[in-house]
């Protein structure tokens, strides 16, 4: 958390997002001028953005993006995915050299497909195939880190501040139709380049700013379904268990918006809406322990949109703004006016509702 003199500021991190709901693709260039406003939110500890349509060339691929310890460490985990994948691209991340962005490791992504045989073999989607191999490397492969899964879109973080992470992964370089960024404070855990946001499974992107005091109870949780926490931070629980949510159970955003920051019992009684109010008690009951309780506000990027999330109480600052097709969202509206100095409708989602906006159909 940040301290200002002798005044404890429950509030570090930042996030900020960006979205076009026509589905045009713009630089990461808003974005990371998004962060600077919010500089001092962050300690230099972690930054990162996640980039949604920025490989249209391989967008039937799944983009995997690695840090790796060594060039061995590389070479094993290749060797591991040519066994399970057909590679059709192994490249070095470009970055750009940077005294604020020291120690980093070998970043490496590949475009590749689950064989049809393995899948056939262990008769499972490739989707399934695919986490089941990213949790399989983070937890078993010494030295290398999957940071990001998903198809036609990728993960850039570091340890820094968010807008030199930005200028090192040369994110003006990149178009998408959606942008996601994160500032990192941390309290409790390490600032490393795994533990930097956001974290990510398949196309599943979050970058959060608050702290989760029902960590350990939510992972026992997912932990049960196959997922492993391994990053050393909170966070990362919030992914695995949208990614649980909605892929797995096959909720609605919505629907998984009222699992996490589930509307209190009172609140429920009140509904007058019987379907309703059955189907939130239904919700509060079946997955109870993954009510993430304690202060957040959230981003979840997908393909094709975003949702923006406060915990029930609203103990984390989050506005939303929009002009024209553009919808953007951030922890302060600084943040929002450095990204556009005209966006209008400016507002505060009120604790619990999610806000959700996706990208017209067809478009991306």
């Amino acid at each position: 958390m940040v301290k200002e003199g002798n005044i404890r500021i429950p509030s570090g991190c930042a996030i900020a997002a960006i979205i076009s709901r026509d589905g045009n693709r713009m630089t990461g260039e808003k974005i990371v001028e998004a962060m600077k406003p919010m500089h001092d939110r962050s300690n230099g500890l972690g930054g990162g953005f996640a980039g949604y349509g920025i490989y249209p060339e391989y967008k039937d691929f799944y983009a995997l993006h690695l840090f790796c310890d060594c060039r061995d460490t590389r070479k094993a985990c290749e060797a591991f995915l040519r066994e399970h994948f057909e590679i059709v691209k192994g490249e070095i991340i470009p970055t750009r050299k940077m005294p604020e962005i020291t120690d980093e490791p070998i970043i490496w992504r590949y475009f590749v497909a689950p064989l049809k045989s393995v899948l056939a073999d262990l008769q499972l989607d490739e989707k399934e195939f695919v986490a089941r191999t990213v949790m399989k490397i983070n937890t078993e492969m010494e030295g290398a880190y999957v940071f990001s899964s998903g198809k036609n879109m990728g993960t850039f973080k570091a340890v820094g501040f968010p807008e030199d992470v930005g200028l090192f992964y040369r994110l003006d370089e990149y178009e998408g139709y959606s942008w996601t960024a994160h500032g990192r404070y941390p309290t409790n855990t390490p600032g490393w380049w795994g533990g930097a946001h956001p974290f990510t499974l398949l196309d599943y992107s979050v970058v959060h700013n608050g702290e989760i005091s029902s960590y350990d109870a939510n992972r026992r949780f997912i932990e049960m379904f196959g997922y492993k926490c391994t990053l050393q931070t909170d966070t990362e629980v919030i992914t695995y268990i949208l990614d649980y949510l909605i892929r797995v159970r096959k909720l609605t955003m919505k629907e998984a918006a009222n699992v996490i920051a589930a509307p209190f019992w009172s609140t429920i009684e009140k509904q007058t809406d019987e379907y309703e109010r059955n189907k939130l008690k239904y919700l509060r009951t079946v997955f109870s322990s993954l009510l993430i309780t304690g202060p957040f506000s959230i981003v979840l990027g997908f393909n094709g949109g975003l949702m923006a999330l406060n915990d029930r109480l609203k103990l984390r600052s989050m506005v939303v703004g929009e002009k024209d097709d553009l919808v953007f969202i951030a922890s302060e509206e600084a943040a929002i006016r450095a990204m556009e100095p005209d966006a209008g409708n400016i507002r505060a989602p009120a604790g619990g509702e999610p806000v959700i906006v996706t990208v017209k159909e067809g478009k991306f």
